[in-house]
This record gives structure tokens, sequence and C-alpha cells, in this order.
């Protein structure tokens, strides 16, 4: 099981390599790529349509701005993909969350929470569960320790 990680721009790093701790944790082999749907376009083609012959079973896309990375890459592979807009100066990751959730029919991009890398690593271990039951395995683990950490919360109001 492997998932590609793209990251639309080198300075999208830290939330890269948040998902890649998670995804590293649960046993998911991760190939790390900075290709941008604007400036290298033929290069992510060519790396997208090449992934599944290297074992690749899903894309995340961290991308920014105008974070039109996912959806691109959704129309150029039938593999599930995984945008994971993330907050800039300006509008602070709406503009990139509107762009990947307003995807036209046909060309679907599942897209998590702005800079939620958790949500994001977690989503693609749930969908790979469903190949591999290890994964599945580890994913009840996950939430049940949730659980219990919830369960033995308290708050103080004194």
């Amino acid at each position: 099981m492997k998932v590609s990680v793209i990251a639309g721009s080198s300075s999208d790093a830290p939330f890269v390599k948040e998902v890649v701790s998670i995804l590293k944790e649960f046993g998911v082999k991760t190939e790390v790529k900075v290709l941008s749907a604007h400036r290298t376009p033929y290069e992510l083609q060519r790396y997208v349509e090449e992934a599944p012959g290297r074992g690749v079973e899903l894309f995340i896309a961290v991308a920014g701005k105008s974070a039109h990375l996912p959806g691109v890459i959704a129309a150029l592979s039938i593999l599930p993909v995984i945008g994971l807009p993330v907050p800039v100066k300006h509008l602070y990751g709406v503009d990139a969350l509107l762009s990947m959730v307003q995807m036209p029919p046909g060309v679907p991009v599942a897209t998590v929470g702005i800079g939620e890398t958790k949500n994001a690593a977690l989503l693609s271990i749930s969908i790979l569960s469903l190949k591999y039951e290890n994964l599945r395995s580890a994913l009840k683990d996950y939430r049940e320790k949730m659980r219990r950490k919830v369960l033995s919360s308290q708050i103080d109001v004194e």
C-alpha cells in the first residue's frame, strides 16, 4: 500500500511532514513530490499517470491559493484523491478550500478542512482499510484510544 503526497509548493512542507508522519505510524508507505498544477503541468501529468505502476493507490494533494492541484490529479487518474487545503497569507485557506470542494460532476475530490493534516492522513487510511485488514484493525484501535481519552477527560469548573 502506498500513498502519494503531492505538494503544490515547497512552502507546504510542514503540512506534508505531518501527513507523512501519521501515515508512517500506520505502516503506510509514501511518496512525496512537489509539483504544481500551473507551473509544472506536464511533469505532474507524467507523475500521476505513472503512479499506479509504482504501487500508488491514493493521492493526497496539499495546496493553497487557487489550489487546482487535487482537481487536476483527479482529472488524470481514477485513483482516490484527497485535497488538503492549506492556509496562506490573504484568505487563510478559504480560497483553497473552495477550489477543492467545487469540483465539476464526475471528477470528485474528497476534501478535508483547512490545514487538517490528521484528517487527510486518517481518511486515506480509512479508504485503504477497505482493502487492507491490518489498517482496518489499526484504525479501530486508534479510534478506541480516542474514545478512552475523551471518557477520561474532566473539566474542573471550581
